[in-house]
């Protein structure tokens, strides 16, 4: 496991545009799909990554806790499957199942939906306004595997909220840590 942060993506870069297959529905989704929203969370996790496997539920409880809420949310797996076998749709489909994810959960079988955002961990987390211009890129909350801070998601639950009230969210922000992205060669 390769501990990585965050490239910490430029605020207000555009959220590049994907359409990709949801896994548990088979439907294809798009960026477009949120336009309207107030906000739009892209998540980068897998489910080998002890660092995802230690937010999982984590995960659950805020696609849950927003699912009402005018925010779009969708979770990318791009890893490289040849490696990682376990990273590919039937993994995933698993993974967002047994967590009961709220929010569809796509495959970037290419991966240049995760080099169009910059994506270099698992989780990694970019969240846009209704103008789909990043406003928060950093860290679900400051606990890691093996540190005893418990999974609250305070960090990205703090962001959300503050875009959905339509306020500014600070510039100081702190990265995600987690495996890289396994690249395909």
């Amino acid at each position: 496991m390769a501990l990585t942060e965050s490239t910490m993506l430029s605020l207000g870069t555009i959220a590049p545009d994907f359409a990709l297959t949801d896994v548990v529905t088979g439907n294809t989704v798009h960026r477009d799909h949120f336009r309207g929203r107030k906000a739009l969370l892209v998540m980068f996790i897998c489910p080998h990554c002890p660092y995802v496997k230690h937010v999982n539920q984590g995960l659950a409880a805020l696609g849950n806790h927003y699912a009402a809420q005018p925010i779009g949310i969708v979770a990318i797996s791009a890893n490289d499957v040849a490696t990682h076998p376990a990273d590919g749709p039937e993994g995933m489909k698993q993974q967002a199942e047994t967590f009961a994810f709220a929010f569809p959960y796509l495959y970037d079988e290419t991966q240049a939906v995760a080099h169009a955002y910059k994506a270099a961990c698992t989780p990694d987390f970019f969240l846009f306004d209704a103008d789909f211009r990043l406003v928060y890129r950093g860290q679900f909350d400051s606990s890691r595997p093996g540190n005893g801070v418990p999974v609250t998601g305070e960090d990205l639950r703090a962001a959300i909220d503050t875009v959905l009230a339509g306020k500014p969210l600070l510039t100081d922000q702190r990265p995600s840590i987690g495996c890289n992205i396994k690249w395909k060669p």
